[in-house]
């Protein structure tokens, strides 16, 4: 008998990897995210930065600004607050008075919005003709749900005015033609189309509920306000941060619904701080660039602080989650 000599075996080693084989899983992720944040760089990012140095400067929007232009460091921002003797822009406090306004109104949407998704969450014969029909606000442009709320609103023969008319309530020049009720004209024009988004938002959180909490809040007796409040509005966090970030710069950049129905009238009682940009820019009263560049860094550091916070919430929340 003869016995074959032993083999010694070598382990097999791999040949080595190059630097982006053995960061593949890291790296794959930023590749696809890569031309999403390069947009948002140039279009986003880029110009806020222009914005900002262009507030320092008195500018017509002729030429290069730092050859055409005269560097006034921050006088644009002493005229609109009215600080080292300058006089206060009073059309600039009536356009941030007026974001205020939308501010605070425009957060209506959410809880309409929210509403509104419990009604349409159920399953009876034709609902969905009712979801159709709560959605088409949504659906159509700005431009339109301004001209709509324009004719609704005409002096004499609208149908806000007959409405308000058969209660004895006369308004003056109509709703959008008296400078004290034609901002929450145009505000209400645009909450029909903000709560229809928040009641998408809403319903889609609503599918997401888990039906187990549901189950054991009703056996421990929870129903009603009760069963809203403690189980179901816990659930719906992100819809509801999401309807507060997007309803919060909707209100703020409320440029559309206002150069549609009153062009910032009447007397510039209804100017945004976004229409405000624009006249000042823009329009044939503007060409001063330097000017709107600074009621723009304004309205920009406005809606950084409300967003910031629901930023900062959220993460707390989360953080606190786990």
């Amino acid at each position: 008998m003869t016995v074959s000599p032993v083999v010694p075996t070598t382990r097999y080693t791999p040949p080595p990897r190059g630097w982006y084989k053995r960061n593949e899983i890291a790296i794959t992720p930023w590749l696809f995210l890569a031309p999403g944040v390069l947009f948002f760089l140039v279009y986003v990012i880029a110009p806020i930065y222009q914005s900002f140095g262009l507030s320092f400067y008195n500018w017509n929007g002729l030429g290069d600004v730092r050859t055409n232009g005269e560097y006034v460091g921050l006088q644009n921002y002493n005229k609109l607050f009215g600080l080292n003797g300058e006089r206060a822009d009073r059309n600039f406090q009536i356009s941030l008075w007026n974001n205020l306004k939308w501010l605070v109104l425009y957060l209506l949407a959410i809880p309409a919005g929210l509403f509104i998704a419990l009604f349409l969450n159920q399953t009876v014969r034709g609902i969905r003709i009712y979801k159709s029909l709560f959605f088409f606000p949504f659906v159509i442009s700005q431009v339109v749900v301004g001209l709509v709320f324009s004719w609704f609103y005409l002096p004499n023969n609208g149908l806000f005015t007959i409405m308000t008319g058969w209660v004895g309530i006369e308004i003056r020049g109509g709703v959008l033609g008296n400078p004290t009720w034609a901002t929450y004209g145009i505000i209400a024009a645009g909450l029909w189309p903000q709560t229809a988004y928040c009641m998408i938002l809403y319903l889609t959180g609503l599918n997401a509920v888990d039906p187990e909490q549901v189950e054991a809040a009703r056996l421990d007796g929870a129903k009603g306000p009760k069963m809203l409040w403690y189980v179901i509005i816990p659930q719906l966090k992100p819809a509801t941060f999401i309807a507060f970030v997007v309803t919060i710069i909707g209100a703020l950049r409320s440029f559309d619904l206002v150069s549609i129905m009153t062009g910032g009238g009447p007397f510039g009682s209804t100017r945004v701080l976004s229409y405000y940009v624009f006249e000042k820019s823009l329009s044939e009263r503007g060409l001063q660039y330097g000017y709107a560049a600074a009621v723009a860094v304004i309205l920009f550091l406005i809606m950084l602080v409300f967003i910031s916070y629901f930023l900062w919430s959220m993460y707390q929340d989360e953080k606190g989650a786990r």
